[in-house]
């Protein structure tokens, strides 16, 4: 593996879509006691039956602590590959490579800065020196050279792409004063241009409300195809969501694509709000001398954290009633996929979902 000093756009590799056929999958086995109520049991159950509907379609490696390692081997199918890895916790998508393609079918990583969401400013927690290390080493065991961007903190679920020249992206995630704050946003866009290839960059406002990433964007929207978004929504105008979205709508509904196309928006509708119980936080261990979540507090649920996989998509399911109608517009969306819905309430509480603890491969040669 090479550590590469160029760029993506002057080598001619840019990030493809999700929707782009994939090798595989890389999640990481949860453990960390202040993010997973009770040892995480309920959390490694959802975690290794998200594995398992990903793994009908693509092959997932799953990275695993010492520790945990035969725990993981034991609940998980004989087909995911299982990986000793150290890691600070289990956020796959926002701690690992994004990958890039040439035409050429060629494949290669980048190593973004980890800080954990907003270092010592306002990230969730502290050492993330392993979690720091992950893109690198993903990078050896799939030995794709790797491209240094560690000047600059990014996350994977702070980005989505079409794979046509298109990034989408939320203010209140990229010009948070825990990332890059020393860059301007014309700076912070001309580095996601020149690292992800891409001649645009749509900037939404706001993602989900009270979600602690400072609201990645693939929690609030995603790129289905070329040209198409979903976009979580409530009819509730009292709900503080109501206005972040109808504020995303309004961005979106005025901006084209890269090649100048218009936007056809679909609304998911999200579920009624999730909030922790007493019993959920008595099972979580404290950080730093305080509590991680409390009671009350309402978790950032929403139906588009999903994984798109290359036969299927796995989504979100939380026992409420609207988990049948989002279910029928994702499959409404992408027809030639099984939808795959799962129970993922135990990831939720550890702040995020689906696309959170997955990250793709491309399939290249």
């Amino acid at each position: 593996m090479k550590i590469l000093k160029s760029t993506p756009r002057e080598d001619g590799f840019h990030m493809p879509a999700e929707y782009d056929r994939h090798k595989g999958c890389y999640m990481i086995w949860p453990e960390r006691a202040d993010s997973w109520q009770y040892g995480g049991i309920e959390a490694k159950k959802e975690f290794a039956k998200v594995a398992s509907a990903i793994q009908r379609s693509e092959q997932v490696t799953m990275l695993v602590s010492e520790m945990e390692y035969d725990t993981a081997r034991r609940m998980l199918p004989d087909e995911v590959r299982v990986v000793e890895m150290s890691t600070n916790d289990a956020w796959a998508r926002d701690c690992g490579p994004t990958f890039v393609v040439n035409d050429k079918g060629e494949i290669r990583g980048v190593d973004w800065c980890f800080n954990a969401w907003g270092g010592l400013e306002d990230g969730l927690y502290f050492p993330w020196d392993k979690d720091n290390k992950v893109a690198r080493k993903i990078c050896d065991l799939e030995q794709r050279d790797v491209y240094n961007a560690r000047h600059f903190v990014l996350e994977g679920g702070a980005i989505h792409v079409d794979g046509e020249g298109t990034a989408m992206v939320t203010e209140a995630c990229l010009l948070s004063q825990g990332r890059n704050p020393k860059m301007t946003k014309m700076e912070i866009e001309d580095t996601l241009k020149e690292y992800l290839n891409v001649d645009k960059v749509i900037w939404l406002k706001n993602g989900i409300y009270l979600d602690e990433t400072n609201e990645h964007v693939d929690n609030i929207c995603a790129f289905v195809r070329p040209s198409e978004v979903v976009l979580a929504w409530t009819d509730d105008v009292k709900d503080p969501q109501y206005a972040m979205s109808k504020s995303c709508y309004d961005i979106l509904s005025e901006e084209v694509d890269a090649q100048g196309r218009k936007l056809t928006i679909h609304k998911l509708p999200l579920p009624a709000p999730i909030h922790m119980t007493k019993k959920d936080c008595e099972g979580i261990a404290w950080c730093n001398d305080e509590p991680t979540r409390e009671e009350g507090e309402r978790l950032a649920a929403s139906y588009v954290n999903f994984y798109i996989a290359n036969t299927c998509v796995v989504m979100p399911g939380f026992d409420d009633p609207m988990d049948v109608k989002a279910k029928e517009i994702i499959e409404r969306l992408f027809p030639e996929r099984e939808v795959i819905q799962l129970p993922t309430r135990n990831i939720l509480i550890g702040g995020g979902n689906i696309h959170c603890i997955t990250q793709q491969v491309p399939l290249g040669r």
